[in-house]
């Protein structure tokens, strides 16, 4: 730490003393300089004088009310006012009191706002100034009377800029302050939506393909004493499931890693091309899945095309998981104006319950509605009308205000 730095904080620990140190300056400077006489007979000329008693008081009543003067400025600036009226009035030859109200008036302006000093700075100029023309001994016009305007003028002045000063440096401080915790705000922001997005991922992941699994291997184990073909095509889906599930759990906690880890995945995440191998493993479940699809093979932004992908592969995992193997579900994929529409029905036909469309109080229609809404498109989830339940996502492929002016 700089010399000037260490004396800045100690100034700063001890305001009381400063002011003590600063009264008493002011109180030598008083003195001094009442013993000094500018106008001699021939002019401008110096000579020595002699203070009279009065002045001296009124000097030390001024400097000590400077001691006070961060604790009550109004008041210090009274009392200092006071005594150099007393002086302007009666001290011939008069000594400078008036600095000690030039100290006060500048504590008014630097601790006080703009409009507080020019009313307290401009009355105080005019008291003084009018006292010392009207009731003292020397001549309205006297360079003296005209130097008490001005000293207070210059007081009010520079405790303005000095205030003026602080308060900018003040709003600096604070807009960096607001700025740093907006940054902070928006990391934790981008943090809880990167966990949020894995979280999803992962959700969809493991609910899809442990499903697939499941229902694989409680085929296997049905047909494996009669049917071992059976029960060997059963567990290869299981096998091919696995390592779906551990593919896309590796590229998903790949995330995770370091950018520059070399082992970090690069495979692009699925989208409505791997549509038809999603289905596929469906179908080697045992559900009934029809797809349609009115597209045109769109190129599709990468967060609409991976939302499409996962909402019609967590739609189809609460079919199988809810209304069984036996009911059937249709696909469709439709590209309509700015938007596509995904949509996926099932008939109930199934064992389960197709009503509730949910796992069981999990998250698969909570995860649905937040990648739709991370795209800005909607989502319509709930039973149908005679059985089974309807999903239906409509995702803008490009901004919707963009769309609508066309070209220029």
């Amino acid at each position: 730490m700089s010399t000037l730095a260490r004396a800045r904080c100690t100034i700063g620990a001890h305001p009381s003393a400063l002011d003590a140190a600063i009264a008493t300056a002011v109180l030598v400077c008083m003195v001094a300089g009442s013993f000094v006489d500018p106008h001699g007979p021939e002019g401008v000329t110096w000579g020595v004088r002699t203070p009279d008693a009065l002045s001296l008081v009124l000097m030390a009543v001024g400097a000590a009310a400077l001691v006070f003067r961060r604790r009550a400025p109004l008041v210090v600036l009274a009392v200092t006012g006071g005594v150099s009226i007393v002086e302007g009035v009666t001290g011939d030859p008069r000594a400078p009191v008036v600095m000690s109200t030039v100290v006060a008036l500048y504590t008014v302006a630097a601790s006080t706002d703009r409009p507080t000093t020019w009313r307290v700075g401009l009355l105080t100029m005019t008291v003084l100034t009018g006292a010392a023309m009207l009731a003292g001994p020397l001549p309205w016009y006297a360079q003296d009377n005209l130097a008490v305007f001005a000293w207070t003028g210059i007081g009010a002045s520079a405790g303005d800029a000095v205030r003026s000063r602080r308060a900018f440096v003040q709003a600096i401080r604070d807009r960096a302050e607001k700025a740093e915790r907006t940054r902070e705000e928006e990391a934790r922001r981008r943090v809880a939506e990167e966990r949020l997005r894995i979280a999803r991922d992962l959700h969809d992941v493991v609910a899809h393909h442990i499903a697939l699994v499941n229902v694989q291997a409680g085929v296997a184990a049905h047909v494996m004493d009669k049917r071992p073909d059976q029960a060997k095509e059963a567990l290869a889906h299981v096998r091919e499931a696995s390592r779906s599930a551990l593919g896309e759990l590796r590229a998903t906690v790949g995330l995770l890693r370091q950018s520059d880890d070399p082992e970090a995945p690069t495979e692009p995440a699925p989208g409505l091309d791997r549509l038809d191998e999603l289905v596929a493993t469906f179908q080697n479940a045992g559900l009934h899945v029809e797809v349609a699809r009115a597209d045109q093979d769109a190129a599709l932004p990468t967060a609409v095309d991976l939302a499409a992908y996962r909402i019609i592969q967590e739609a189809l995992t609460n079919v199988h998981k809810h209304a069984g193997t036996r009911a059937k579900a249709e696909v469709s994929v439709v590209r309509v104006g700015p938007d596509i529409e995904v949509t996926v029905l099932d008939d109930g036909a199934g064992e389960g319950d197709a009503a509730t469309g949910a796992d069981g109080g999990g998250h698969g229609l909570l995860g649905m509605r937040e990648r739709v809404t991370a795209v800005r498109g909607t989502l319509t989830t709930g039973p149908r009308y005679g059985g089974g339940f309807r999903v239906h996502a409509i995702l803008p492929v490009r901004n919707r205000t963009n769309a609508a002016e066309g070209p220029v």
